[in-house]
């Protein structure tokens, strides 16, 4: 059975969209993949120049579109998922544009910067 997971992208205290991952959905797997992916995009508001994708999201709804492009690469695995019906998983990742909060079980183990949630999903 696969260590299930949600990640929810928020702008404001509104989640716009909720990712569902059947497997490896611990900190030291989504987690950690997850990390890489935020700590290289810059979310800005315009379009500065001719960015690249995976290097700059113009808000977070461009954040969330790339988010699941990066993770989606084949059939099943990736869902998504209904922002209100959540549970029923093992994690949860709250993506907001200053910090992440993870929990496990319905308990928040984790709230910080994109920066320190990598360096959480490294000890876990």
């Amino acid at each position: 059975m696969g260590t299930r997971c949600l990640t929810y992208v928020y702008e404001g205290k509104t989640p716009l969209m909720c990712l569902y991952r059947q497997f490896d959905g611990y900190p030291s797997g989504h987690g950690a993949e997850l990390a890489n992916f935020l700590n290289k995009i810059e979310v800005g508001n315009g379009i500065p120049g001719k960015p690249e994708m995976g290097e700059f999201a113009n808000g977070m709804g461009c954040l969330a579109a790339q988010l699941v492009a990066h993770f989606k690469k084949s059939v099943g695995g990736f869902y998504i998922h209904s922002v209100e019906n959540g549970g029923g998983v093992d994690y949860e990742y709250h993506v907001y544009p200053d910090k992440i909060v993870v929990t496990e079980s319905d308990e928040d183990v984790f709230s910080g910067s994109w920066i320190d949630f990598a360096e959480y999903c490294k000890s876990e």
